[in-house]
This record gives structure tokens, C-alpha cells and sequence, in this order.
């Protein structure tokens, strides 16, 4: 974990120090093909291994598939305890995927986050804590199918975003 303030004056309390390597509870999915299907469609792809049956299982894949970004679509669940989120506003900070298989429509896909970093950078904007988190997509063979790496950011004081203490 990396800090660039003293702890005496770090926003990192011991609490929050805890959730370091604390995994999510985990969420299962079902994957659906006409949720498939309209993740497809509203992202604009058009791709027929996402909704075609015959022209996927003629491929190599040899079913339907769901576009690579699906998984922003699986949520993770919940930390055991309350996340103590020391800040009202939400930045995303991006996200870095590795694919390793297709999700297929048909599989069931366990999500589980975990938090591996968290360090605060100091600017304009005042102090700012960035969480660095990786998510899981596992599927029903208990093959890692996908991991995302995200980063959040969170900054100020006043009345809370919406979602801030969810990420």
C-alpha cells in the first residue's frame, strides 16, 4: 500500500487499512442471451456472435458469446462490513481488463471484488483517496474467465454521490 502523507495526517485510517485484501461477497449471474442481446444492441454492436444461434455455433466459439464489456454489467456485491468512504465526491479513474475466455449465454459467472491498493495524492482539489480494486469473473467450471483492476477516486466534503460508498 502506498501513502504520500505522514499517517498522522493521512485520510487512510486503520479502518479503511482493514479493507485491504477484504473480498466482496460473491454475486452469481445467470447469463441470459436476451440480456446478451440487448447489451449488444444498446452498445451498438452488431455482431452476430452475440445474437445469431446458428452463425455462432458455426464458429470457433461454438455458441453465443457476450461482447467483452458485459462484465460492466455483472456488479459485485457488497463488502461483510460497511465500506467507511471518508469522502463525498466520485471520480472513475479508468479500468484495465484482462480477458482470458468468452462469457458464453449459458454460463453462470460469480463476480468477487477485492480491494489491493489504496493511497491518497494531495492537490487543488485538496486531499484525494484512490482505491485500486480488482474484480473477478470466475465461471461455473471455476475458470477465471475476466479480471478488471479499476481505480477510484474519491475527494471533498458535503452531501454524499450517489454510489460513492458502493465502488
Amino acid at each position: 500500500m502506498t501513502t504520500s502523507a505522514s499517517s498522522s495526517d493521512s485520510v487512510i485510517s486503520e479502518e479503511l487499512r482493514s479493507f485491504v485484501g477484504l473480498e466482496s461477497i460473491p454475486i452469481t449471474y445467470d447469463i441470459e442471451r436476451h440480456a446478451v442481446e440487448r447489451f449488444a444492441a444498446a452498445i451498438g454492436d452488431t455482431s452476430p456472435m452475440y445474437s445469431d444461434q446458428e452463425a455462432a455455433e458455426a464458429s470457433s466459439y461454438g455458441s453465443l458469446i457476450a461482447p467483452p464489456t458485459f462484465f460492466r454489467s455483472l456488479l459485485p456485491g457488497d463488502y461483510p462490513k460497511p465500506y467507511p468512504e471518508p469522502f463525498a465526491h466520485i471520480l472513475d479513474g479508468g479500468s484495465k481488463y484482462r480477458y482470458n475466455e468468452p462469457v458464453r449465454v449459458g454460463d453462470q459467472i460469480t463476480v468477487v471484488r477485492k480491494i489491493t491498493d489504496l493511497f491518497e495524492k494531495h492537490g487543488r482539489m485538496g486531499t484525494m483517496l484512490f482505491k485500486i480494486s480488482e474484480i473477478s469473473y470466475t465461471n461455473q467450471l471455476d475458470r477465471l474467465v475476466a479480471t478488471q483492476t479499476t481505480t477510484t477516486i474519491t475527494y471533498g466534503t458535503g452531501e454524499k454521490d450517489s454510489g460513492v460508498g458502493d465502488h
